[in-house]
């Protein structure tokens, strides 16, 4: 039998609202610190905003609306839910350069204590694509592997941190592998190449172990549905960052043989 929504009324309502919340406050004040950034510096690229505004669109979307409701009641569009929070918005935000607008807009002093934050010891554990990815993999497996999906359904507040979790691990998996802002540390291209294929390689693994044990409470023809829109969906957006990373190793490639070329024809 499908899950039914069995959290209150009020109390799915505040989980909403304090999911949303903070979403539409960050959506306003990147555009504001976008504005202060243009006036004080060169003008921000508005493509960065619309990757900003899309991204959290689609976080929203995942927990608002139509498709949120449904959510509630058919696993398939769960995961289709799971993929707007967990991939797609990711991946916008990251390429919305956040951290680099924070240091654009704040104050010297401060913007140097936000990369002192930065180079802490935690965060550069955390943000290591090996501990980045095992957080993003491995809590999606904890999701569908026990009764961690049930319970949600259950409890607002588990509820609201699951999908908080989602975005958040979501974002830092992204942010791993796919330099855009400044990082605590940087890995070679093959490390997070590498991680990324294992990481798809668990997600697609992940997909087929619910195709054949269905979660708790979820009807066996939508787990099979889900998953197999989160083995194909996970893919699509897999492709995504395998295209972004091996364009990004081309380009750092070929600029470092061009100023090889250039000092070699200098010193001749």
């Amino acid at each position: 039998m499908p899950i039914h929504n069995h959290i209150p009324s009020a109390q799915h309502s505040l989980s909403l609202y304090l999911f949303a919340l903070p979403l539409i406050t960050m959506m306003i004040a990147y555009m504001i610190a976008a504005i202060v950034s243009s006036q004080k510096l060169r003008t921000w690229k508005i493509h960065r905003t619309l990757f900003w505004l899309l991204g959290i669109t689609c976080a929203i979307a995942a927990v608002f609306g139509p498709l949120a409701n449904a959510a509630h009641h058919d696993f398939r569009y769960h995961m289709l839910s799971h993929l707007l929070i967990g991939m797609i918005a990711p991946i916008l935000l990251v390429f919305a350069a956040p951290m680099t607008l924070i240091l654009r807009t704040l104050p010297v002093r401060l913007a140097r204590r936000f990369i002192s934050f930065l180079n802490r010891p935690v965060i550069r554990v955390i943000s290591h694509p090996i501990s980045a990815s095992l957080i993003n993999l491995g809590s999606m497996w904890l999701l569908y592997t026990t009764s961690i999906y049930s319970l949600m359904h259950h409890h607002f507040w588990l509820h609201w941190f699951v999908h908080v979790h989602m975005l958040l691990a979501g974002f830092l998996f992204t942010y791993s592998l796919i330099y855009v802002d400044p990082v605590p540390h940087r890995h070679s291209f093959r490390l997070r190449a590498c991680i990324l294929l294992l990481s798809s390689a668990g997600h697609n693994i992940l997909s087929k172990y619910i195709y054949a044990h269905p979660p708790i409470g979820v009807d066996i023809l939508q787990a099979e549905a889900g998953a197999v829109l989160m083995y194909y969906g996970g893919d699509i957006v897999d492709v995504i960052l395998i295209t972004i990373l091996c364009t990004q190793w081309y380009k750092s490639v070929s600029s470092r043989s061009f100023l090889s070329r250039k000092s070699s024809t200098h010193l001749s």
